[in-house]
């Protein structure tokens, strides 16, 4: 079972409420490790003086932050504890919005909120009212060290948390080189079909649907050779360019349909096939 990692109170207005809360992320990312090729051997970092080449000892490091080029203002770490946000243990909602009103470029991290000890009731209630009127609480919170601006949001019957970005870290579009201003104009007969490609391909979200298929690959290569097999590298498929936009939103259409078309077809005789079998099994079994 999932182990807490904080515990407080959701605030707003004079309401407080209990609650949890839980990492709702777990990366899987494949990590490696630097070793000497020749021996296996893990290599190691050390910490060097630039200026003298030497080892520097943990208690003899400094933080610095870099004004110009090679001009630091150096702080202490008691400097930065006085400027630590203080630790309140509150999940403090100043606002409350449209949960459409936020683009998801400003989610951060995920964390799911339990109810605390005897703060059910409450709990409950916070989370009808948001599902009934589309709202997330805006709110700050302190989790170690670092405040983060949150929302607090409901999802399948219970409160999630989401860490979010500021204003200022969010890069404007209007900084990204060769996004251009409008749209530019489109012919009637290559939306359609585009729009038609979009309508073939649309289905239910389903998470579970969608594989990390390089992680899983490497982590088989990775076991296959610990065990001494020969792997043969797979070659890399190149898919068929298509010069034209209009001829390549037509075949990728007729693609669709004609898998569609395949898919059907298998549906319709799968059942007769199996019905057959079943009736082939009851005469063996009568005549027995």
């Amino acid at each position: 079972m999932a182990r807490s990692i904080w515990t407080g109170t959701i605030t707003f207005g004079l309401v407080s409420v209990p609650v949890k809360l839980y990492s709702a992320i777990q990366q899987k990312d494949v990590h490696f490790n630097q070793l000497e090729e020749s021996t296996g051997a893990r290599i190691h970092y050390k910490r060097v003086s630039e200026k003298t080449g030497r080892e520097v000892p943990y208690e003899k490091i400094a933080k610095g932050y870099e004004l110009d080029k090679g001009r630091y203002v150096l702080i202490a770490p008691e400097e930065l504890e006085k400027l630590d946000p203080k630790a309140t243990r509150e999940i403090e909602i100043e606002d409350f919005v449209d949960l459409d009103q936020i683009d998801p470029i400003f989610f951060e991290h995920a964390y799911y909120l339990a109810p605390g000890t005897g703060g059910e009731k409450a709990y409950a209630l916070l989370t009808k009212a948001l599902e009934d009127t589309n709202k997330v609480g805006i709110a700050r919170v302190v989790i170690r060290t670092k405040q983060y601006l949150a929302a607090v949001r409901p999802k399948d019957g219970a409160l999630m948390l989401e860490t979010m970005l500021y204003a200022d870290e969010v890069v404007p579009m209007s900084k990204v080189e060769g996004i251009p201003a409008k749209s530019s104009r489109v012919n009637d007969r290559e939306l359609r079909m585009a729009k038609q490609l979009i309508d073939a391909l649309s289905v239910d979200f389903k998470p579970e649907k969608y594989k990390d298929e390089y992680r899983n690959r490497v982590l088989d290569y990775i076991k296959k050779k610990a065990k001494g097999r020969t792997i043969e590298m797979p070659e890399a498929e190149e898919r068929p360019k298509v010069a034209d936009l209009m001829e390549a939103l037509k075949a990728s259409v007729e693609g669709m349909e004609g898998g569609r078309k395949k898919k059907t077809s298998a549906r319709r005789k799968a059942p007769a096939h199996k019905a057959t079998r079943k009736k082939s099994a009851r005469r063996k079994t009568k005549v027995a």
